[in-house]
């Protein structure tokens, strides 16, 4: 099945298109990457859709339009992916859609909202789209996040040690695929960690002003305000005592909570500070948050992925948080790599992930994994809008798959059965 996936996080900054052919292979599902491609939302989209989310309060009226044009953007990026990475043969579209509101209380989640409506999707393209995926393990329980994590359990299941898959979006998430060893009891888990590039972002947003060109900063693009900052100790500890860091997993965040008032409710206890001081001490915050999150399981490795793969000076600090690094990036008995050496691309990797998810529900197979969302059980996700006339879906496998090879790239060890 050729399955096109789209998706677009929490910097809301462009739409991720990935197509992949999948075919099962035993108990392996098998993904081919056919490519990527990425539309940048248009300017009046961004600065509307920024302009409703929390902390800001917006109108049925302002969801209804936004939830219609951004159907249509993800409609128009599902369409030229059919075109140039499919040729025209697409059997499926998976759509993330845009997260506007993860609604958590009290250490659970009790609703969570995507907007980019999927029937402007099926009508442009003619295919059948899954969509809402967050939504049934919400309803059962679970913290419908990180979703991916059932992608990174079975792309991980049989490598040696306890490899850690590390995304690194608005928000910084990972799944922790244990080899039965220290603080999962042996079964994977996975979490928010708390801001990845989303303070970040907010910062430079706000304090950095317009290049020469009279283009507004959005991001810290290399790194380059932070290699020209310094870490300013007392702003980094008051950003650490945030209780969401002391929580047991799972647990997950987002921008309702990691925004820019939250961040100037922070600086407002400070001295004045530079913009590059700022941004070097959020980039210290990721990276120590991540470490922190991952240092109790041991981890032999760390597959990162994401927006903020981009930045090698978010990259150094991580590696410095880990344990100090040496050669080839390795840090102490941990090895902290990209997902490229995987096969995966790191700014495609999620795209790719929902593009599975979107075959495991096409096949009527569950797409979580309870102990990493949290739930009572595990549930086939989301919901199919139909293409054209009809609605075929292939047949549930008589064996679900237990692990994912990324063709072309290295295949995944086969598990210790003796275990």
């Amino acid at each position: 099945m050729r399955v096109v996936g789209l998706m677009s996080g929490t910097s809301y900054d462009a739409i991720d298109a990935a197509a992949a052919d999948l075919t099962l292979d035993g108990d392996t599902l098998v993904l081919t990457p056919l490519g990527m491609i990425s539309t940048a939302y248009d300017d009046d989209l961004r600065a509307d859709l920024a302009g409703a989310l929390p902390p800001a309060g917006a109108d049925l009226a302002t969801v209804c339009r936004l939830d219609t044009r951004i159907g249509q953007a993800f409609a128009a990026a599902a369409v030229r992916a059919d075109a140039e990475l499919c040729g025209g043969r697409t059997d499926l579209v998976a759509s993330h859609g845009q997260t506007v509101f993860h609604w958590a209380e009290d250490g659970r989640v009790r609703g969570t909202l995507q907007i980019g409506e999927a029937a402007w999707i099926a009508e442009a393209t003619g295919r059948p789209v899954v969509s809402g995926f967050r939504t049934r393990d919400v309803a059962a329980g679970g913290q419908g996040a990180p979703l991916v994590s059932i992608v990174d359990v079975m792309w991980l299941r049989g490598r040696p040690g306890v490899p850690v898959a590390l995304n690194l979006g608005g928000i910084g998430n990972v799944t922790v695929v244990p080899g039965g060893v220290a603080g999962t009891g042996g079964v994977p888990l996975a979490f928010d960690t708390g801001p990845a590039n989303a303070l970040i972002d907010a910062a430079v947003t706000a304090l950095a002003g317009r290049d020469a060109s009279g283009e507004a900063h959005t991001m810290d693009a290399d790194g380059a305000l932070a290699a020209r900052g310094t870490v300013h100790p007392p702003l980094l500890r008051r950003l650490l005592a945030d209780p969401y860091y002391a929580r047991p997993a799972p647990k997950t965040t987002g921008k309702e909570l990691f925004h820019l008032p939250y961040l100037r409710a922070a600086l407002d206890s400070c001295e004045p500070l530079s913009v590059e001081d700022v941004v070097a001490t959020l980039t210290r915050l990721t990276a120590r948050t991540v470490a922190d999150a991952i240092r109790p399981f041991g981890a032999t490795e760390v597959i990162a992925s994401g927006g903020g793969t981009r930045n090698p000076v978010l990259m150094d600090r991580l590696r410095e948080e880990l344990g100090g690094a040496g050669a080839e990036g390795r840090v102490g008995a941990c090895v902290l790599r990209s997902s490229d050496e995987l096969g995966l691309p790191a700014g495609a990797k999620e795209a790719y992930a929902f593009a599975v998810l979107g075959w495991l529900t096409a096949h009527g197979l569950p797409g979580t994994v309870p102990s990493c969302t949290g739930a009572r059980h595990a549930s086939v996700l989301g919901s199919i809008t139909p293409g054209g006339p009809g609605l075929r879906l292939p047949r549930p496998p008589a064996t679900a798959p237990v692990r994912l090879t990324v063709a072309n790239g290295p295949r995944a060890a086969r598990p210790d059965r003796r275990r």
